[in-house]
């Protein structure tokens, strides 16, 4: 309200209450809208924030899982091709485990999973192949030997609910050769056949390949000539 004073027709002054006055006043504080826009931003502002931050995480989290199932497909690869004659025996660690650990291993530390795979983490030691069973006939005075090596795997199933399966083998591999020594040298000549009686068989597995071409085939009979010369020391 707004008390007005006014004089009468006598002179006197007389005050009255003007409330017409006094209701576009209070429109007008109500119409204000200063400060509206930083009131609503200080609301928001925190959800702004809570919804990057999830964006950040949640982005980071997906990068990782991704990483991690390469490396365990790449493992996966590696063990498909391994033999597993030796997984019930009582080695601890055995030979053909020890290439899927360090083929994880490698692709964790080149992804960035594990940024300090060489010092917190160490590979494995390095493993040889395991040299084929066999039969080997010499004759000295002539520098004459040849072997006669078999290689055999077992069954190898392709995917994780076993529906498919690489069938196992044997095959056979011929070595013969010469070898002789002079005063500085020594020199060998070698002949070669792998897989001798010219098998057909699954020579690599792709473990849960996409399109379901899990198998790719060996090689037929293949024949190599090896010549060496070496300088004794």
């Amino acid at each position: 309200m707004v008390r007005v004073l006014r004089k009468d027709r006598f002179g006197r002054v007389r005050s009255s209450k003007n409330a017409r006055t006094a209701v576009p006043g209070a429109l007008r504080l109500l119409r204000d809208v200063q400060g509206a826009a930083l009131l609503e931003f200080a609301v928001a502002l925190p959800l702004l924030m809570v919804f990057i931050v999830g964006i950040f995480d949640f982005s980071g989290a997906f990068n990782q899982k991704q990483k991690l199932e390469q490396a365990a497909q790449e493992g996966a690869i590696v063990a498909g091709a391994q033999p597993m004659s030796d997984i019930q025996s009582t080695t601890a660690n055995p030979a053909s485990l020890q290439l899927v650990v360090t083929s994880i291993l490698n692709s964790l530390a080149g992804s960035g999973v594990l940024p300090n795979a060489g010092t917190s983490c160490t590979l494995p030691p390095a493993v040889t192949a395991p040299t084929p069973p066999g039969l080997t006939w010499s004759y000295t005075p002539l520098g004459f030997s040849t072997t006669l090596e078999t290689d055999g795997r077992a069954r190898i199933y392709a995917d994780d609910t076993n529906s498919d399966a690489a069938a196992g083998y044997w095959v056979e591999n011929l070595r013969a050769g010469f070898a002789q020594e002079t005063r500085h040298w020594r020199f060998s000549e070698y002949v070669r056949i792998d897989n001798l009686m010219d098998r057909a068989y699954v020579g690599s597995v792709i473990v849960d390949e996409t399109n379901s071409r899990f198998f790719e085939p060996a090689p037929g009979r293949t024949e190599y000539i090896m010549f060496n010369a070496a300088l004794r020391n």
